[in-house]
């Protein structure tokens, strides 16, 4: 791309933190490991007006090339220092307290994002190794034992009847995100993802997602502690199998944490919902 482009997003971080002269100095850059441009990575915050962040990595090697906006930028949207260090902790037993059982909580959901060293991030990854992410993940799965082990269901050539009980269980990404498609992340779309999920559906994995994978875990009630005990073993599960078959690890970097597409998520990567039970709020609306 030549010249400095048109950000239409003024009040994003992109806005901000790509400079003029910054620009000048990367623009012409490549990542080694799928050929990502910081033209590509800053595509959502020049496209659209609406972007606060707007900017994503198409490789672990993005953070690191195009270090003179992603360092800045990151450190003041997650608030950290330039010298912080990651810290994670998944000791289920530690936590203490719970959902009080009176409290309208229909479901509990906690996951979080994981990418595999060696392979490409979704804005940025290749076909082939989204293929090989895929191949990887089905023998990882197939390895998964007791309550966590389930069934892939890859999203390329599945039938109906597959598709809509997926609908019905609300377990089914589908393609059409605008910020998805423009950043790159729907490319070949559906070839090379799927959902895999225990045979409880209460252990979910995504694969090649916005993520190469999101695990979940959930469940109907409020009982934090047993999904996150879920999660903590799936977590743990899931890596080690990927270790076993591939030798790979789960990306991390001592400063940021787990790494993912889009920098809000470094870090755990960990995203904590309930759903709950408001009798009449949609009749009352703005007044409750």
């Amino acid at each position: 791309m030549s010249g400095f482009p048109d950000i239409k997003s003024k009040k994003s971080l992109v806005a901000k933190y790509v400079t003029e002269p910054l620009w000048n100095k990367l623009s012409k850059e490549e990542t080694k490991t799928s050929g990502f441009t910081l033209n590509k990575a800053i595509a959502c915050a020049v496209q659209f007006d609406n972007q606060h962040c707007g900017i994503y990595a198409g490789d672990s090697d993005s953070y690191t090339v195009f270090a003179d906006v992603f360092d800045p930028l990151i450190q003041e949207y997650h608030g950290i220092s330039a010298d912080s260090k990651h810290t994670s902790d998944m000791d289920a037993s530690k936590i203490m307290g719970n959902i009080d059982p009176k409290a309208p909580v229909k479901s509990t959901r906690i996951r979080v994002g994981r990418s595999i060293d060696g392979f490409g991030l979704s804005p940025g990854i290749t076909k082939d190794q989204r293929l090989g992410v895929e191949s990887l993940m089905k023998k990882a799965f197939a390895n998964l034992k007791d309550d966590l082990a389930g069934t892939y269901f890859p999203l390329t050539g599945m039938n109906e009847t597959v598709r809509q009980q997926l609908v019905d269980d609300h377990f089914l990404f589908v393609s059409g995100d605008p910020n998805l498609k423009v950043a790159g992340m729907e490319r070949d779309w559906p070839e090379g993802r799927g959902i895999f999920h225990n045979k409880d559906k209460t252990f979910l994995t995504w694969v090649n997602e916005e993520d190469q994978l999101r695990i979940i875990s959930m469940q109907k009630g409020g009982d934090v502690r047993a999904v996150f005990d879920r999660l903590a073993r799936g977590i743990k599960a899931v890596g080690d199998s990927v270790k076993a078959e591939s030798g790979s690890d789960f990306m991390l970097d001592p400063k940021y944490g787990y790494i993912h597409s889009c920098p809000t998520n470094l870090g755990t990567g960990m995203r904590a919902s309930v759903h709950i039970d408001l009798p009449g709020y949609a009749k009352q609306g703005a007044a409750v």
